[in-house]
């Protein structure tokens, strides 16, 4: 079996407040592979953007502590690394694109410098080498003009074209894992379909892996290879794309799918909403943290955590509905339910 680039092992999270310490991430595990994308979905709140960060080692030192778990990209624990070691690795050979392209680049900077900023400073390579790498890779990306453009300033292009230009210095060196948080929420619905097939095309070009963060299940449905959803700060499901759209067993993932609006749906149909809101992670109580928004809930659900079931090769479910010590008619109830 091939080799994972990357591996996360029950990673956790948490933030310290003045009030109380925030379980941000709770056991979060998961494997990528080269040439792969892998959706992880929730709603905000979720751990998502916080299990992203952690990977890059972009939270903040003073109120963040790691408790446990590993992340382990070609055998070395990224967790374990010196400042310097971890630069060395960050851009390089790991990149990330953030949701607000005005965040990511700097308004005072010509965009072709910020390109070759990062080429300079992970390749031995010249100056007049590093402009011509970057003029590339606007042409790349889809920048008309690459030539002229590189000396533009960030608010001289679109929100679409600043993305784009953020995509080219995510992946101008190179990467082997691209980390793409929210990569088209501030786009347009027209621009949001160029992005992600410009991200579809480069993956196929460059064999880059890619972990899609998003609260979107129809960009996950065009994009990604598996499907990571999380709640609570937990994977509660993992699974293929067929398997969560079509086989999904955690009542979190059919809420999810349930409420998303449908192409072809009548007038008449309605979206289904998830009741109730997502816990309150500083003061989490025993159980399932999703039993008191879950239609399925049984006793057990509120007194002890679900484990997780594996359901196929690729497919794992953390509910009690899927455990094996579930009396079968209770866990036929979800089978029903499905999408």
């Amino acid at each position: 079996m091939t080799k994972p680039i990357l591996t996360v092992s029950n990673l956790q999270v948490s933030f310290h407040t003045h009030k109380s310490e925030v379980q941000a991430v709770r056991g979060v595990g998961f494997s990528l592979y080269k040439g792969e994308t892998l959706a992880i979905v929730g709603e905000s709140g979720s751990g998502k953007s916080v299990t992203a960060k952690t990977i890059m080692r972009l939270l903040p030192k003073h109120n963040t502590k790691i408790t446990q778990g590993e992340i382990l990209y070609e055998d070395k624990n990224l967790l374990n690394l010196s400042v310097r070691e971890m630069q060395a690795i960050r851009g390089s050979e790991i990149s990330m694109v953030f949701q607000d392209p005005m965040t990511s680049l700097n308004p005072t900077m010509k965009i072709g410098k910020q390109i070759m900023e990062g080429l300079k400073k992970h390749h031995n390579i010249t100056k007049k080498e590093a402009k011509q790498r970057a003029i590339e890779m606007l042409r790349l990306v889809g920048i008309p003009n690459p030539e002229g453009r590189i000396d533009a300033y960030p608010h001289q292009f679109s929100g679409g074209m600043r993305q784009r230009v953020v995509i080219a210095m995510a992946l101008a060196c190179n990467p082997k894992v691209l980390i793409a948080d929210e990569p088209t929420t501030a786009l347009d619905v027209t621009i949001q379909a160029q992005i992600l097939d410009l991200m579809r095309d480069l993956q196929q070009k460059t064999g880059t892996a890619i972990i899609l963060i998003t609260h979107d299940l129809g960009v996950v449905a065009n994009m990604a290879d598996r499907v990571a959803v999380m709640y609570a700060g937990e994977i509660v499901e993992m699974g293929t794309v067929d398997e969560i759209f079509y086989h999904s067993q955690h009542p979190y993932t059919l809420g999810l799918i349930k409420s998303m609006p449908k192409l072809h749906a009548a007038k008449t149909d309605a979206l289904i909403p998830i009741p109730g809101t997502p816990p309150d992670l500083a003061h989490l109580g025993t159980g399932c943290p999703f039993a008191a928004r879950c239609p399925y809930t049984m006793k057990v659900c509120h007194y002890f955590s679900p484990k997780q079931t594996t359901l196929s090769d690729n497919h794992t479910v953390a509910c009690w509905l899927q455990d094996q010590r579930t009396p079968e008619n209770m866990a036929l109830e979800l089978v029903g339910g499905k999408s």
